[in-house]
């Protein structure tokens, strides 16, 4: 089996599209929520880790919000962590192996095959000069690392967050990664500072909300009278949930060509990723569309029956 750690796992797509992805896939398995409170205690972490751990016929696990704390609270728990799990100390992909368990982080990559589809359906060539991510948790983290690396980097890149630790963290990781990007970051507590912040980027900046809001807690990282740049480009990692900073981006498609996407691809590449991982499954272009199609389907369906 392949457990699922979330907030609130049954609500997932994941849940009805598992099951297909394994017939798809020719694998015998099944997918086992295990639900953790966003305010977890330590304690609360390594269950789930030991659990994932210890339990008979478990191949590993796929993390979602409790990334970070999984490394920070029961990385010792793990016989290996990757370099990206270390560099951005977070732990997405859990594998049981025979001489325990090893944990590795798959957001740089996932992060990163999400912005190229991103700027696809965008038509840009390459990324925009600037770009505003809302929160610094671990998603943020690795995604700030792809950014800084890849060979078209912004130019600017602004992060908010309510948690100093948080935003300095990402600026000591971005320093060793070694970047000519400036990378500035903001506390806020209020939304009136992240909607100045949006407001006044150069048109086509790309906005990202990794907050968690719309998704594992209603609302918006933005307040509801925020201008986003012309052509802006606003992702929201989130695909379901109330999806507030999605409709607030989605006001100005007209009006001003902001395009809005949402975090289903995100969400698509995250998991097959870790399915390849853990059952050891090669994810090709042509694997990863053929499950893209199947889960798509699927979304159809669920969006009728709404």
């Amino acid at each position: 089996m392949l457990f699922f750690v979330g907030v609130s796992t049954a609500s997932s797509s994941i849940m009805a599209l598992f099951p297909r992805w394994a017939a798809a896939l020719s694998l015998d398995a099944e997918l086992r929520g295990i639900d953790v409170p966003l305010a977890a205690t330590s304690e609360e972490t390594r269950r789930a880790v030991e659990t994932v751990a210890s339990t008979t016929g478990s191949r590993g696990a796929l993390v979602t919000t409790h990334k970070s704390n999984v490394f920070e609270q029961a990385a010792d728990l793990f016989g290996s962590l990757d370099a990206a799990a270390q560099l951005c100390r977070e732990v997405s992909c859990v594998v049981v192996t025979e001489g325990g368990i090893r944990g590795s982080a798959k957001d740089v990559l996932t992060g990163g095959l999400a912005i190229d589809h991103l700027l696809g359906v965008a038509a840009h060539a390459k990324l925009p000069r600037d770009v505003v991510m809302l929160g610094a948790g671990g998603a943020s983290l690795a995604i700030a690392v792809h950014l800084v690396s890849r060979r078209d980097a912004p130019q600017r890149l602004v992060i908010t967050d309510r948690r100093p630790e948080r935003l300095q963290l990402i600026r000591e990781v971005c320093a060793q990664v070694g970047t000519d990007t400036v990378v500035e970051t903001h506390q806020v507590s209020e939304s009136d500072a992240s909607d100045q912040l949006v407001a006044t980027s150069r048109p086509g900046t790309l906005v990202i909300n990794a907050t968690g809001l719309g998704k594992d807690l209603p609302g918006s990282p933005l307040g509801d009278a925020v201008r986003f740049p012309p052509q802006a480009l606003a992702w929201d990692l989130n695909y379901r949930g109330d999806l507030t900073f999605l409709k607030q981006a989605r006001r100005q498609v007209v009006s001003d060509g902001v395009v809005a996407v949402d975090g289903w691809r995100y969400f698509l590449h995250g998991w097959t990723e870790v399915i390849s991982e853990v059952f050891d499954v090669p994810m090709t272009p042509a694997t990863f569309a053929m499950l893209g199609d199947i889960a798509e389907n699927l979304r159809l369906v669920e969006s009728t029956q709404r």
